[in-house]
């Protein structure tokens, strides 16, 4: 089970964790998860760029020692890239000492100021240590493209009803959203446009 808009009580559980940005711009955040990956992360920039859109990338350090190029891309594009563990680490099944070392072993690629946790699952003991170097970003908008049972038109209602003024949204590029993020990800582009929001990097 997911909660495809940020429930109260993880906003309450992690008050200093980011979900969103002001309400007061209508102005939203597309950010994806996982990458870089040759099978659906160029499907993406391909498409932000025929938009002239700039998005934040969580990536995974593993992803971006194995495919250097790509990464590379992500930044000759205009694009920011963000921290999101080196092995992709379950914090509720790690130790804080493996997760923090994991964390500062993706930032030694990264570079960034910006942390999300892979699941949205990570103890308060090791995102403490964090706060001081980090603005920990989580959600408010989730596509649900990783759900393998989730049909691609479910995926874009996902993304199109919870989304508003400030929504910092989250799109997979990783091999099982595929199929999701293909079809959702332009449609929302294209929705969103119609409704005059502007696309803004975290």
């Amino acid at each position: 089970m997911y909660f495809t808009n940020a429930p109260f009580f993880l906003r309450w559980y992690y008050p200093k964790v980011t979900f969103n940005r002001s309400r007061q711009e209508k102005t939203i955040y597309l950010t994806f998860d996982d990458g870089p990956i040759p099978e659906v992360t160029p499907f993406i920039l391909d498409l932000l760029k025929e938009e002239e859109i700039k998005a934040t990338f969580f990536c995974v350090g593993e992803n971006i020692t194995k495919h250097p190029g790509l990464f590379q891309r992500l930044l000759d594009e205009g694009h920011r890239v963000a921290n999101h563990t080196y092995n992709h680490l379950k914090g509720w099944e790690t130790s804080d000492d493996e997760y923090l070392a994991n964390i500062q072993k993706c930032q030694s690629l990264t570079g960034t100021p910006l942390f999300r946790p892979p699941y949205a699952r990570a103890k308060k003991s090791q995102l403490s240590p964090l706060y001081t170097d980090y603005e920990i970003i989580y959600w408010d908008v989730l596509s649900g493209d990783f759900d393998l049972n989730l049909s691609p038109e479910g995926c874009y209602q996902n993304v199109i009803k919870g989304t508003r003024n400030g929504s910092i949204i989250v799109f997979h590029d990783n091999i099982k959203a595929i199929p999701r993020v293909t079809y959702a990800l332009p449609k929302a582009i294209r929705y969103f446009k119609e409704k005059g929001y502007r696309f803004g990097i975290l």
